[in-house]
């Protein structure tokens, strides 16, 4: 008998609230709801279920939420009940990851993708797929080279991707328990309590050669080891979820569609070091993820996985969850827990680290979501299974927003050692409008710029950091020939500004005149000697800023520097951006040999400043035009340079 074993569930079906009575020997059997509900659900991953009932499972992550795919459910549901359908359910799912397709509708067990669902496209779903069988051609989703796809994994997309933090996401309803213990949830608690000692889950965690995913790298299973030697009466598990990065949604995507696994690892890591309380720091601007954070701490405290003496073990741990108020330093750990105390969110100085003094004065343990969202599958199918996944020393798989210039804006989740090129243009589609590649941003504001030069670089900590970048949280933005690398530096540091707490002097001061040097440069104001003060300046910062966001906050400008600075110079000696993205260095110029005399640009213009006759050659108002561009993306000839 396991140690689940005794516990009595009973389920209102109709109000779906889960009601936990209380453990009895004789009645009741996780393990047998757990075989029971996998039944129900095999057809959510087994292509070939021998079964009659079909699941319409609709993506509610943030993204196709905010393009009405709850209407889309709810029309799905009333269109079922108003013909009475029977033996098909419809399931809110979180992010099934290609949110460029978005919103997206999967059929199984057929595995049928649709793609940019409207709600009234639902009827024809229905009465077309469901009722005679027949798929709706026009809603299958095209791959980047124009093939109409039919099911998800045919799709390029998914073929390199190896999914283990985002297992469920995508599959499971994320506000039903009873969907994710089918999933093998909650096992992995029950083998630690069952059969493993503290240090041999720490063990477990650190063979594992599990680092943290929030961006410095640090092994997870040593930062365990070093809270579980700590003696004190109170240690806490605190989740990072505070996550800042423009562009990345890593983390919310997790909570939003697996909130119950970082419950499941956090408990875990509370096991390990001996905590009995942990704190999920969420960001207020995530209302599904707090939303289900919320209805998944319920669900587990109702069947006694939270709470005082969980499976009748005598274990004891609970979770509570504290909101963001949007500050982008509170993502540094330390910020982070001065934030929980109730203070103003700054970093404090280290040592002493949280692994000995941490919150409220505790030994703390402070993971973000992905690297928990880990753990589960670690602990059920052994550090040697995740050890093999990856390279030598950065193992498993990273999860990554792409976005930015490139045909699949999603999430994505590679084996560690996957190159930039295979993400950018085998999973990532390429570069939209025939564009080239210019570089891809990683690590946020905290990361560089790299250049087409380093495409076949492996995506790893160490491979990255040679190169000036850093993994970071894991955002990743790809940008096409378009783009001015001197801007970009000026948009992060921009963000950092805005964003720097003040404690440091470096921080406050450095990144302001670090961005006055790069604002002088893009309107065409800089002077002789910008280039080496800003280079030093970044220098400077990098050594001596108090906290790690300061420390790397100089990080894009540098890469820009090393791989671009033919652009810096060009911005400072020359007053010319060749991108023609700086208004105040661009000049807009129609060729005459070029133009046919069509009027598109003249009729697109805003303030009036293009003239010439009907098939003659075209010119430009240099005095009433205002460098909006609009007539270089309406020209169909190309005749118009910046």
């Amino acid at each position: 008998m396991t140690l689940i074993n005794g516990i009595c569930l009973k389920r209102n079906l109709k109000m779906k609230e889960v009601k936990f009575v209380e453990k009895v020997k004789s009645i009741g059997d996780i393990e047998e709801i757990r075989a029971k509900k996998r039944r129900e659900l095999d057809l959510r991953v087994n292509l070939k279920a021998n079964t009659v009932e079909k699941h319409i499972l609709v993506c509610r992550g943030t993204g196709c939420t905010s393009s009405k795919s709850p209407k889309i459910i709810e029309n799905f549901r009333k269109l079922i009940e108003e013909k009475h359908i029977e033996n098909v359910r419809v399931i809110q799912t979180g992010c099934f990851g290609l949110c460029a397709k978005g919103p997206i509708v999967i059929i199984r067990p057929e595995d049928v993708f649709y793609a940019h669902v409207k709600p009234e496209d639902c009827e024809e779903i229905i009465n077309s797929h469901i009722i005679e069988g027949k798929t709706v051609d026009r809603l299958l989703c095209k791959d980047v080279d124009g093939t109409t796809v039919k099911r998800l994994d045919e799709l390029n997309f998914y073929k390199k991707q190896n999914r283990i933090a985002l297992k469920n996401c995508g599959v499971i309803d994320p506000e039903n328990i009873d969907e994710y213990i089918a999933f093998d949830g909650y096992k992995a608690i029950e083998k630690v309590l069952l059969s493993m000692s503290k240090e041999d889950v720490i063990e477990e965690i650190a063979n594992s050669g599990l680092r943290g995913r929030g961006g410095a790298g640090f092994p997870t299973g040593k930062k365990w080891s070093f809270a579980q030697k700590e003696k004190s009466e109170q240690k806490y598990i605190v989740c990072n979820a505070d996550e800042g990065d423009p562009g990345a949604f890593m983390d919310r995507s997790i909570l939003e569609g697996d909130p119950h696994s970082v419950l499941e690892a956090m408990a875990i890591a509370g096991y390990a070091i001996g905590a009995n309380q942990g704190y999920i720091y969420v960001r207020a601007e995530y209302p599904i993820a707090v939303k289900r954070l919320k209805i998944a701490i319920a669900q587990a405290r109702e069947y006694g996985l939270l709470g005082k003496n969980i499976l009748d073990t005598g274990f004891e741990f609970d979770i509570d969850i504290r909101l963001g108020a949007g500050a982008f330093v509170c993502g540094e750990e330390t910020a982070l827990l001065e934030s929980i105390e109730g203070k103003r969110g700054q970093p404090r100085v280290k040592p002493p680290y949280p692994a000995s003094k941490g919150l409220f004065g505790k030994p703390t343990v402070i993971n973000n979501v992905e690297t928990l969202a880990n753990v589960t599958r670690i602990i059920i199918n052994g550090a040697d299974w995740y050890s093999k996944i990856g390279t030598q020393t950065s193992k498993g798989t990273k999860v990554f927003a792409l976005g930015g210039n490139v045909n699949n804006v999603g999430l994505v989740e590679v084996p560690m050692g996957t190159t930039l090129r295979e993400i950018v243009f085998d999973i990532g589609g390429g570069i939209p409008n025939g564009r080239a590649f210019k570089a891809a941003q990683t690590g946020g504001p905290s990361g560089g710029c790299i250049p087409e030069e380093h495409l076949d670089t492996p995506i790893d900590y160490e491979s990255l950091a040679k190169i000036g970048s850093m993994m970071g949280s894991g955002g990743l933005i790809v940008m096409d020939e378009t783009k001015c690398m001197v801007d970009i530096a000026r948009f992060y540091l921009d963000f950092t500004v805005s964003e720097s707490c003040g404690k440091c002097t470096p921080c406050r001061i450095g990144t302001k005149r670090m961005l006055e040097i790069l604002e002088k440069m893009c309107e065409g104001k800089a002077e002789d000697g910008d280039i080496e003060r800003l280079e030093k300046l970044a220098n400077s910062i990098k050594k001596s800023a108090i906290c790690g966001l300061g420390q790397t906050a100089p990080n894009p400008v540098l890469s820009t520097l090393k791989y671009f600075k033919n652009e810096y110079i060009e911005h400072v000696s020359y007053k010319k951006c060749t991108a023609g993205y700086c208004k105040a260095l661009c000049d807009f110029q129609i060729n005459p040999q070029i133009c046919k005399g069509c009027g598109i640009c003249k009729r697109n213009c805003p303030v009036n400043a293009i003239s010439g006759e009907v098939k003659q050659p075209h010119y430009i108002n240099k005095e009433v035009c205002i460098k909006c561009g609009t007539c270089v993306d309406k020209c169909p000839f190309k005749a118009i340079n910046k």
